[in-house]
């Protein structure tokens, strides 16, 4: 029975083990455009217009608003370990630049020095006056509609508001 029990322990805890392993795997994720490098090269500044470069690269990730409306194709390759946020390991952007009559006038890569690092803040807009937890906000009124003095406009038309009233 001991023998038994001893290779189910060892075999519990070679489970165990496979499992915690297994969580430490990175994982790879791809977002974007998948970049084929002879479909990118085919595309010639003063040659192909709007049209041959959409059935040749497909549809863009995004256009620009302004400068002829810039296309852009992004690519990104991230890694993450459990549940920490992704790390970009590889990005490539390509832009194609139109003249006027929709013709191709550059093509462009940028790759992953552009991505921004963007740290947010955690601090707080100081205000003024006193602090009032979350019940003081929902509970804090209470009573004071309609108390004496509180709430009466003072108008032409109300009483005393302006007016000598026999």
């Amino acid at each position: 029975m001991s023998m038994i029990s001893a290779r189910m322990m060892m075999g519990a805890a070679l489970g165990l083990a496979t499992i915690a392993t297994g969580a430490c795997v990175p994982l790879k994720t791809h977002q974007g455009y998948v970049i084929d490098t002879d479909l990118v090269n085919s595309v010639q500044p003063g040659v192909d217009t709007r049209q041959s470069v959409l059935s040749v690269l497909g549809k863009p990730s995004f256009a620009s608003q302004f400068n002829q409306g810039d296309w852009y194709y992004v690519s990104r390759d991230a890694r993450n370990f459990a549940y920490n946020n992704p790390k970009v390991k590889a990005q490539t952007t390509l832009k194609i630049s139109f003249d006027a009559k929709g013709v191709v006038t550059s093509v462009q890569r940028t790759g992953v020095e552009q991505v921004a690092s963007i740290s947010p803040s955690k601090k707080t807009t100081p205000t003024l006056g006193r602090e009032r937890s979350f019940f003081d906000e929902l509970f804090g009124n209470i009573g004071t509609v309609g108390a004496v003095g509180g709430g009466q406009g003072g108008g032409e038309n109300s009483p005393g508001g302006g007016r000598d009233t026999p």
